[in-house]
């Protein structure tokens, strides 16, 4: 049997796509471990948050809107950061999964901001439903910009030390 030549042979491989005998990155033990240990510490301070500065009916959520964006924010950051530094494997793999998944994806709600636009629409306040919902995707947006812009300098430091 001849074997075909890589139609696209400059393209990367998907590391995840990669057969490995631990199996695919969603199903290791040593992954789902760095993404809950994340999520233990994520979820309560989005919690706690929260419960420090509740949200009275037909208000603008403010928390759940300031935690979404710092988490856009710290996520553009790190993702990008680590991009810089290298392969999505060993440390920055564990880092990310634990950092971006687990702590940042526990700590930022997309299913609070979709309830509380339905509670702000429920309650009559469709001005502020419009609003909330936009200014999350928009502030996001912005955030998550920021935070590429701020760690893609991370491998221009490090350049700029060793010299």
């Amino acid at each position: 049997m001849t074997r075909r030549p890589d139609p696209a042979p400059t393209l990367p491989v998907d590391p995840d796509s990669v057969p490995r005998e631990s199996g695919p990155l969603h199903v290791r033990p040593s992954a789902i471990a760095a993404v809950a240990a994340g999520g233990l510490l994520g979820a309560p301070l989005r919690y706690g948050l929260g419960v420090a500065f509740p949200t009275s009916a037909g208000q603008f959520p403010w928390t759940t809107f300031a935690i979404n964006i710092a988490g856009a924010l710290l996520l553009g950051c790190l993702l990008e950061a680590l991009t810089r530094l290298g392969d999505d494997a060993g440390w920055r793999r564990r880092l990310r999964l634990c950092l971006g998944t687990g702590v940042l994806g526990s700590f930022t709600t997309y299913s609070t901001l979709a309830v509380d636009t339905d509670l702000l629409v429920r309650d009559h306040h469709l001005g502020s439903a419009a609003l909330y919902a936009v200014a999350s995707v928009i502030a996001g947006l912005l955030a998550t910009t920021a935070g590429i812009a701020v760690g893609a300098q991370v491998r221009t430091r490090r350049v700029e030390v060793s010299r």
